[in-house]
């Protein structure tokens, strides 16, 4: 829509801006009250908004960060591919191609057109991660040569075409699927929630006129941005780096992939460098590069500087948020791969970027910052066929940790830094899945880093199939430990291991990620999480939360006396005070 001047008080501001947020909290709401797989409906691997006619966000869904601003990306994409070239009322597009900006393949957006007295003003649109689009492996894939491998590919395909079903298109959806069923009502949830979408925005523009409801749309996004350079201008103009590795790319073992950040600071802008990372990969862990790399970006300092936690005002959601962070990465790298090379297995790389950016900007940031997180995510797939030669698949994703904060400690067994999707229900599991949940837990094999505010503690979770099958799992940080900050202890590496729960063979510990391997009737995947590092020293710690964690069992009694110098008197479950000043004095010294 052409942008207007005309300033709208700051009551009805207000009052549009609660109304199209609510609007795209209850496409999101219809989107996974009417799903049918356990990724969208219980794990809510999802995002839904409202967009104008350049592609702008008006209002987004809280839902998980690496869907909720790439949805401008599919819009650019679908310009450039749409059917007919033109669109109408009551189209329904589906879009999905990385190499036109989507975030990766499985992510399937569902576009449809808002028309308002004949009029285009704008879209309503959402992303769902699907559980099989009929790849080269059910779920996930990893190690397949290009795009072409990773499954059906929509672009800028329409399955209605004003308002008339293209029964063709969705013959050929329900054929190319091995969970055909889930996937064609998993879309058309997708498509009741657009839908919803737009009959809410169009009620909207009924009640205030379409000329005030935009007007309040440039205004809120204006403000977004003016709030995001505002945060920016207090910053120092530089440029801060900081680099880490990942660990291989699913097929190339042992060699170690670099992800270096530089991120600069110009005034009221940001640029984010990541020249000198890994070239692209041969396999499919690669990051498109519009919607994915340039998302990552947007999160990491929507996080950093707009957290509704530790902002005065809260700041909308929309455009505006993302137009002072600017990306570049060269082309025929990991963050910007070239066409046809696959890039569908792209999280993990996402999560180390925006890491590294908190890491970089720990000089300048040190009270919005946190030590190293988890940083990485657990995506596995489970598949096989049942006695009636129907497959069964299902995705899962598994809890991290954050780094520890500024003000307390890092948050144990969750999402973190892009991610935000929930835990699957073990019974959800057991009433649909031929699988057995054998242990979920907080990791105890290992302790997080030691800091005045530790890190967050790794989940374990093993998970035992009850068929012959197929596991695909995408992690990292086998290698690359979580970092400590301000005198903070590293975090613990994450680890998978594979063992069969009815027979004594041996335990395989398992690299980070692997692909379409063939496991057998109760063969278990046991996943360790990482570990968050600490911030700050740990003798600064205060000993009664000490004591605590080691009452609850997240730190022995002998850290407690090594790292922390804090001496307890276990029996009788307190601290010696006098000691553990004693202690702490030696261990200042001795450096």
């Amino acid at each position: 829509m052409t942008k207007e001047n005309k300033t709208i008080d700051p009551i009805t501001l207000q009052v549009i801006r609660g109304a199209i947020e609510t609007i795209a909290e209850e496409m999101a709401h219809v989107l996974f009250r009417m799903s049918f797989s356990s990724i969208i409906r219980e794990s809510e691997d999802l995002g839904a908004g409202l967009f104008d006619t350049d592609f702008n966000t008006l209002c987004e869904s809280e839902s998980t960060p690496m869907h909720i601003g790439s949805i401008p990306g599919y819009l650019h994409g679908i310009e450039k591919t749409l059917d007919d070239g033109e669109w109408y009322e009551d189209d329904v597009v589906v879009h999905n191609h990385p190499y036109f900006g989507a975030s990766h393949t499985p992510d399937l957006a569902i576009v449809i057109p808002i028309f308002y007295e004949g009029e285009l003003v704008g879209y309503s649109g959402n992303t769902a991660h699907h559980i099989d689009i009929g790849a080269a492996t059910p779920g996930l894939i990893i190690d397949v040569h290009d795009v072409y491998a990773e499954g059906m590919l929509f672009a800028g395909t329409k399955l209605y075409r004003k308002g008339k079903r293209n029964d063709t298109m969705w013959n050929f959806i329900h054929n190319n699927s091995r969970a055909a069923r889930q996937l064609v009502d998993d879309i058309e949830a997708q498509i009741a929630s657009a839908r919803l979408g737009v009959k809410r925005f169009v009620e909207l523009l009924d009640r205030y006129g379409k000329e005030l409801v935009f007007n309040a749309c440039n205004q809120l996004m204006d403000y977004s941005e003016k709030m995001l350079r505002q945060r920016i201008e207090a910053i120092p103009d530089g440029e801060y780096r900081a680099e880490g590795w990942l660990d291989d790319d699913g097929r190339n073992r042992g060699q170690t992939l670099p992800v270096k950040v530089c991120v600069r600071v110009i005034h009221d802008r940001i640029e984010v460098d990541l020249t000198g990372s890994s070239p692209q990969t041969p396999t499919a862990y690669n990051v498109p590069f519009e919607g994915s790399t340039k998302v990552a970006a947007f999160a990491a300092f929507r996080k950093l500087l707009l957290d509704t936690a530790t902002s005065d005002t809260r700041v909308p959601s929309n455009q505006g948020s993302f137009r002072p962070i600017s990306v570049i990465a060269p082309e025929g790298s990991i963050f910007n791969p070239i066409a046809p090379t696959s890039a569908e297995a792209r999280f993990t790389q996402c999560n180390m970027m925006i890491d590294l950016i908190i890491k970089a900007m720990a000089p300048v940031l040190p009270d919005e910052i946190i030590a190293g997180s988890s940083a990485s995510i657990s995506f596995a797939s489970y598949a096989g066929v049942r006695p009636d030669g129907e497959y069964w698949v299902f995705l899962e994703v598994n809890e991290g940790a954050y780094g520890g904060r500024p003000q307390s400690d890092g948050p144990d067994s969750i999402d973190n830094l892009m991610a935000n999707t929930r835990n699957n229900p073990l019974e959800d599991l057991a009433m649909h899945i031929p699988m057995i949940c054998e242990r979920y837990e907080l990791r105890d094999d290992v302790l997080p880093g030691a800091g005045k505010h530790r890190g967050g503690i790794g989940v374990v979770k093993s998970q035992r199939i009850l068929t012959d099958g197929i596991i695909t799992h995408e992690s990292e940080r086998h290698t690359n430990v979580p970092w400590g900050i301000f005198g903070g202890k590293e975090g613990a590496a994450g680890k998978c291991e594979i063992y069969n729960a009815a027979s004594n063979a041996p335990t395989r510990e398992m690299h980070s990620k692997f692909h379409g391997l063939e496991v057998k009737k109760d063969d278990v995947m046991a996943y360790y999480s990482p570990c968050g590092g600490g911030y700050g020293s740990p003798l600064e710690r205060d000993p009664q939360k000490v004591l605590d964690d080691v009452l609850d069992g997240f730190c022995s009694a002998e850290q407690a006396h090594e790292v922390y110098g804090v001496v307890l008197d276990l029996e009788a479950e307190t601290v010696a005070l006098d000691a553990t000043s004693r202690r702490r004095e030696e261990l200042e010294k001795a450096g």
